[in-house]
């Protein structure tokens, strides 16, 4: 029999790396000591897997499945099992000869203290037992307690991809784009937008995968009137009520703010050197009249907003405080408007030679957190469309590449960096689209299918395009190869993949299941709250939303 017992159960709680619960103990080696030791759920399965245990169950291991902490903010019950149960556990392994002398049992209950986690478990994530007011102190209790992969559904695609058919498996969050301020502080929307939003609600809903759908309000045809919505206490208010009122019309999950952008122009729209504060103003009402559980994300560029100096805001703090999530649009850095084809979301700098090097996701990153925004209510966007352009470069701004060394399949070539143009990029994030064309393939007197996309020069063309068009194929595999007379090239310098066919004076710059995988690896490694992509309709069916979840280690 061993002569260790364990005696009382309870717990606490820590702050780090998130709020969460550590169960406590007395080891009574009958020697007369007594130690207390503290250990995590996620510890107590990191024992029973090194001890290779069959026949003896741990607790129940229920993860608590919520966005928001304060929204379940006590289970109490689920603490009493995590209480009581470990106790009785230990309790039964010390009682077993196999188990009771085995090394890493007696580590686990030596009173060294607790390590921090290299990673957090989801396990661990339990609500606290502190007072919200309290717990609040800890620091970013609204954080997502997983990885969110999350998209901007836009009202315009609701023909081709209805409510009803989306596979809500595959999003945690879907941003419903747009309805947009008017010049009475109030909501305006496209004829029969509210019916498509009823719709996408009550889908959401039925699908019992826990989708939440929120109101995104503006987009870059749609801001000009935040300027005024935001500029005086009675139209903030008003605007606030409007807000407030179709959440709970709509039985949303919250709001996305979607100003393009305070302080700038924009598509040219009003704006002034206040407009970042009375932004802080308007979240700050806005969360009072939603409450702690409601999203308030905002679509925002890489660099934090301008502040009353003209120059980035260094310390979001206080706008952090209000919000879930900032939505991060590294994309249209390079597009139509580049005197040459350049990556539209970059990685990053990655050969220090881009002419924009504070756009990127790393500088996104890197500008935000320094500027006092947690990365966990960071959110990486992530475009599902790319860019074609009436040239004849077999590479990417940024990079050099011999047209002997471009790839045929995939990532993998080496390019050396060589000088590139300095023209500024068009923050032109959410376009209300125009009709677009429908490219179609040229057939050769021989028969051979070659792709055109002639058609699309000067404009964004959605990825399911491409591949509709036969430029791209889809492998076996499900990723995608080049196809219809095009060449498929990478620019190390950005991690993006570009086509090019030079007969056609044609470069397409893209994003494809490898450059958003490596993407959503960064953003899950910095322990950023995720991704999302703009937009859904733009995927091949859920291709590539599907590799953004398994980069983030979704399911």
């Amino acid at each position: 029999m061993s002569p260790i017992v364990i005696k009382s159960a309870g717990h606490t709680t820590a702050s780090t790396p998130r709020p969460h619960i550590r169960y406590k103990f007395e080891v009574d080696r009958r020697t007369g000591t007594v130690d207390v030791v503290q250990k995590r759920y996620s510890e107590f399965v990191a024992l029973h897997d090194a001890l290779g245990i069959q026949n003896i169950e741990l607790p129940p291991k229920r993860i608590l499945v919520t966005t928001f902490i304060p929204s379940a903010w006590v289970d109490d019950t689920l603490i009493a099992e995590r209480t009581t149960g470990p106790k009785t556990y230990l309790n039964t392994l010390l009682a077993t000869p196999q188990y009771q002398d085995h090394p890493a049992l007696q580590q686990f209950l030596s009173p060294s203290l607790l390590a921090s986690p290299r990673q957090f478990d989801l396990e661990d994530a339990l609500p606290s037992t502190l007072s919200r007011k309290t717990a609040q102190k800890l620091g970013e209790i609204t954080a997502a307690a997983t990885f969110i992969a999350a998209a901007y559904y836009p009202d315009w695609s609701a023909d081709a991809f209805p409510p009803e058919s989306l596979d809500y498996s595959r999003f945690d969050i879907l941003n419903y784009a747009f309805a947009v301020p008017n010049s009475s502080s109030t909501l305006t929307w496209d004829d029969g937008s509210q019916a498509i939003l009823q719709r996408l609600v009550t889908s959401a809903r039925n699908s019992g995968h826990g989708t939440k759908i929120v109101l995104s309000v503006g987009g870059w045809g749609g801001s000009t009137w935040f300027h005024q919505a935001a500029g005086t206490a009675a139209t903030r208010a008003t605007f606030v009520a409007a807000l407030a009122n179709a959440v709970s019309t709509y039985g949303l999950d919250g709001i996305d703010i979607d100003w393009e952008y305070p302080n700038q122009s924009g598509a040219g729209n009003p704006f002034g050197s206040a407009d970042a504060a009375n932004l802080l103003s308007l979240l700050t009402s806005l969360r009072t009249a939603l409450g702690t559980s409601k999203i308030i994300s905002a679509a925002v560029t890489d660099l934090p907003w301008i502040g009353s100096n003209g120059s980035p805001i260094t310390d979001m703090s206080a706008y952090a405080a209000q919000m879930t999530y900032a939505n991060l649009m590294n994309y249209d850095i390079f597009g139509d408007w580049s005197p040459e084809p350049g990556p539209n979301a970059p990685l990053g700098n990655l050969c220090g030679t881009s002419t924009q090097p504070q756009y990127s996701a790393e500088a996104a990153f890197a500008q935000w957190t320094a500027a006092k925004f947690p990365a966990s209510k960071l959110l990486l966007g992530l475009p599902l469309y790319g860019y074609v352009l009436d040239s004849t470069k077999t590479v990417l701004t940024g990079s050099f590449t011999s047209p002997d060394s471009i790839p045929n399949n995939g990532k993998g070539k080496d390019q050396t960096p060589a000088s590139v143009p300095t023209d500024g990029p068009v923050r032109g994030a959410n376009k209300r689209p125009t009709k677009l064309p429908t490219p179609t393939p040229d057939t050769s007197p021989s028969g051979d299918t070659t792709a055109n996309l002639q058609s699309w020069f000067g404009q964004q063309i959605p990825f399911s395009s491409i591949v509709s068009s036969g430029a791209l194929v889809k492998n076996s595999d499900g990723t995608y190869g080049e196809g219809g007379g095009f060449t498929m090239g990478w620019d190390n310098c950005s991690d993006t993949p570009f086509l090019f066919n030079t007969a056609q004076s044609t470069v397409v710059s893209y994003d494809d299941t490898f450059s958003l995988s490596d993407k959503a690896a960064f953003a899950k490694s910095k322990g950023m709250a995720g991704c999302f992509t703009w937009s859904l309709d733009q995927d091949d069916g859920v291709t590539l939303q599907n590799a953004i979840r398994t980069a983030l280690g979704k399911s």
